[in-house]
């Protein structure tokens, strides 16, 4: 019997990544890259980052930067079809794109419930299903949605951002079983929090690190190596026969 390391490699592949200018999405585009994939980034900006194109140059891939608000329709349409036509197709699809307007639910305002509809759940169900589409004509790809342990434990003052990320769970369960049969499969990485600019403001607060900390069995916050390690594995051939998993990297927090 031949023995032979699982395959981690995304050579040849073309990963599309949204929300890619910073944090999450930033580090899963650099690790796309560096496992090997070509790499469309989509941002609202695009002049804003000619560094991270830069930087992901590097690799040697080939990078394309598409202006996108997934909360527009018509930009997903439009990045969705620049990106087919500059490189053929589109085999990674990293669902990174979120909002978090928290609030005690008694003084949610319906602002913020509009702002969580339209992008997380509206924004994330019109992204995958016009790149679904190309995925479908070719017979396989591999969406990862970037959930979060929010949408499996409750946290207090998150009700809306919580409400959005178990939507998420079980649309990418829907979608699994729905275009299984055109080799797709469809996955979410639920991390807990990660060490990015949003949230270092927020844990630089001793006493909500603290109580933070307080509910990861494994002590500590998590940083973005973290996350993109789940985003790889999921869109390598190494994890060609699963889908429609919940991927949590939240140290334990769910389980505690």
């Amino acid at each position: 019997m031949t023995v032979k390391a699982p395959n981690f490699s995304l050579d040849g592949k073309v990963a599309l990544v949204t929300g890619a200018a910073r944090g999450i999405g930033r580090a899963c585009a650099l690790a796309c890259a560096a496992a090997g994939a070509d790499v469309v980034i989509g941002v609202r900006n695009v002049e804003a980052v000619a560094d991270l194109v830069a930087e992901l140059k590097t690799t040697g891939r080939r990078i394309l930067a598409v202006t996108m608000d997934i909360s527009d329709s018509g930009q997903i349409s439009d990045a969705v079809a620049e990106a087919v036509a500059a490189f053929g197709k589109i085999d990674v699809l990293v669902n990174n794109v979120g909002v978090a307007p928290g609030n005690l639910a008694e003084l949610v305002e319906e602002k913020d419930l509009d702002q969580i509809l339209d992008v997380n759940i509206k924004g994330t169900f019109l992204m995958t299903q016009a790149v679904g589409r190309q995925m479908i004509k070719r017979n396989g790809g591999r969406i990862i949605n970037i959930s979060s342990q929010a949408g499996t434990v409750t946290l207090r003052g998150e009700a809306l951002y919580c409400m959005s990320k178990a939507a998420i769970n079980h649309l990418s369960r829907c979608l699994a079983a729905e275009w299984a049969h055109y080799g797709i499969t469809v996955n979410t990485v639920a991390p807990t929090f990660i060490w990015t600019d949003s949230t270092r403001p927020v844990l630089a607060d001793p006493d909500f690190y603290a109580r933070t900390v307080g509910h990861i069995p494994l002590g500590r916050i998590g940083d973005t190596d973290d996350v993109v390690g789940a985003v790889v594995y999921l869109a390598s051939p190494a994890a060609s026969l699963v889908t429609g998993t919940n991927l949590l990297v939240d140290g334990g927090w769910s389980i505690a």
